[in-house]
């Protein structure tokens, strides 16, 4: 006998009086806007594409939408490199179909995030154009870092650091100066010491917030203070200095005053806005984030360095609801964003070789990349089969989940595409080391026909592989055993039995099974491992990722128990 999903809805007799905050406990899902859907047919997914699908959002069972950026920029970094920051980029829509699209969210019950972008602006700013023209000393220029060049004319840069995507931090700019970046040469580092700065983007954050934005999510929340006191230090000697709050660009205590102008903002609201820090720090420095008085949650990236590995698994969500209940937050849990190869591929690939710290020393995702999806060679079939039990084994967490679009599609990496069609910037400032991010940005496929599998009239800006047709929505949509039929009822699920923030851990007799208890009952068992593990003879499986032969759970596979 196969057991695939029971879909008699679950029951507890737990209330809670106090309901928490939404975010504690929602599930976000990020919309890469240029690769969701494409509403004009030029290509490019736009705010009028996510307009016409917000009723798949609805019906996917969300929280709230977390919008990548769409403000106007040349695209040097995906729209990272902001050009304005209280307006819409023109090839995306207007500010009308911005309100429209928040609009059409709020009656469906669907949040609002927007990624904030502090640290740098884009090169064609009208701050930084200004800085450029106003010249030396100006005050145009200390809005940004701009120090003189090294040696008797101002040729060399001020010290040897090397950018996040490769190649140099310092550019010069033709009088002796040069402007720091930390990562794409189009995108210069802000001066946060200067009231200017923090003023706009108190600004910045009311202007969305008016219109009726619900959060924000702070992109590199840990870089935007620093102190470069001269003489600069060379990169090595920047690299060995400790990352304890006193960094001269990383971490520092003083981005914390930043933060609690914000919090100062978002709480003039009410509801109050709220804040998720994307803050790459040491665990230890990560409730300082995720306090109230700061920005209230950060993100947990440990899922996205662990391999499918029970050991590691337990001990990230432990360390994670620990550091949560040191701030007063509830944790976060990712799998795949838009910076990372997906987890469907992540997982059909051999393990990450790790050090001593249990780091990856090496990540064969890059590798994957590198050899055009070649070579180590990828377990597809493992790979589905492995994320869809991570997936029901995050979502049964306490805290919130955020699932990156096309995941609920369980799609793959798209490793194959050639260097003329790449964007991202790490793709050019390091090549052969880095192919860069392009491969988890391609377009959405709707459909298993027309030139675009459904994005758009008129292809993507992306190419999409033929295999995508096989996992289109319109496929999935009504297969009970597709993978975004699974999601469906896990959110349905989610949003009946999600209560409290603890879970309690059982024993299982087997390094490789985990199981957890949820303060109602709920039950979750995942077998990361190949061997079956026998569930109880009277377990009432409410969801399972996988077939089930009775109450034998396979390998590679989670199941949600019901209370009772």
């Amino acid at each position: 006998m196969t057991t695939h999903v029971h879909t008699a809805p679950l029951t507890s007799d737990h209330t809670d009086p106090e309901p928490p905050e939404w975010w504690r406990q929602a599930v976000v899902y990020q919309v890469y806007p240029r690769s969701f859907a494409d509403a004009d047919g030029d290509g490019i997914g736009d705010l009028r594409g996510i307009l016409s699908r917000v009723r798949y959002l609805a019906d996917l069972g969300i929280d709230a939408v977390w919008l990548s950026p769409f403000y106007p920029s040349e695209l040097a970094d995906g729209g990272y490199d902001v050009a304005d920051y209280r307006d819409v980029d023109p090839r995306l829509g207007t500010l009308d179909d911005f309100d429209a699209l928040v609009e059409a969210l709020h009656a469906e019950g669907i949040r609002v995030v927007v990624d904030i972008v502090p640290n740098h602006t884009s090169n064609k700013h009208a701050w930084f154009q200004e800085a450029l023209a106003a010249g030396r000393g100006s005050a145009a220029r200390a809005r940004y870092i701009f120090r003189d060049g090294a040696g008797p004319d101002g040729s060399q840069p001020p010290a040897d650091w090397v950018s996040v995507f490769g190649g140099p931090a310092w550019e010069p700019v033709g009088d002796g100066q040069w402007y720091f970046h930390n990562f794409a040469v189009e995108q210069p580092d802000l001066d946060w010491s200067n009231p200017q700065v923090r003023a706009d983007f108190v600004h910045t954050l009311r202007f969305w917030s008016d219109r009726g934005v619900d959060g924000f999510r702070i992109d590199v929340a840990h870089m935007l203070t620093k102190d470069f006191v001269d003489p600069l230090p060379s990169q090595a000697e920047l690299d060995a200095i400790p990352r304890d709050g006193n960094h001269p660009m990383i971490d520092r205590d003083d981005v914390h005053e930043v933060y609690a102008e914000w919090r100062e903002v978002f709480d003039s609201y009410d509801p109050p806005r709220t804040a998720v820090a994307e803050a790459w720090v040491e665990p230890s420095r990560i409730p300082l984030y995720a306090r109230a008085e700061s920005l209230g949650q950060a993100f947990n990236f440990d899922l996205l360095e662990a391999d499918f590995d029970a050991t590691q698994f337990r001990r990230i969500v432990t360390d994670n609801l620990t550091l949560a209940a040191q701030s007063g937050s509830s944790t976060t849990w990712v799998l795949s964003n838009h910076d990372v190869v997906r987890h469907a591929t992540r997982y059909g690939l051999p393990d990450a070789e790790r050090g001593t710290d249990g780091r990856p020393l090496r990540k064969h995702g890059n590798e994957w990349l590198l050899s055009g999806g070649t070579r180590p060679e990828l377990d597809a079939a493992a790979g589905i089969r492995r994320a869809r039990a991570a997936s029901l084994f995050v979502l049964g967490l306490p805290g919130s989940a955020y699932v990156y679009q096309g995941e609920e599609l369980g799609l793959h990496e798209v490793a194959a595409i050639d260097d003329e069609h790449r964007q991202d910037p790490t793709f050019f400032r390091s090549p052969g080391e880095d192919i860069g991010r392009d491969g988890c940005r391609v377009p959405l496929p709707w459909t298993a026909e027309g030139s675009s599998f459904g994005f758009g009239d008129d292809g993507a800006h992306l190419p999409q592989p033929a295999w995508f047709a096989d996992l289109a929505v319109a496929v999935q949509d009504g297969d009970p055993a597709s993978t975004l039929a699974l999601y469906r009822r896990a959110l349905a699920l989610r949003h009946e039995l999600q209560t409290g923030e603890a879970l309690t851990w059982v024993e299982t007799g087997r390094h490789d099974v985990l199981q957890f208890h949820r303060p109602n009952g709920w039950t979750v068992v995942t077998n990361f491992g190949t061997e079956p593990f026998d569930l109880p003879a009277d377990a009432d499986i409410a969801l399972s990722s996988g077939p089930l032969d009775g109450r034998v759970l396979p390998g590679e596979t989670t199941v949600w128990i019901s209370a009772r």
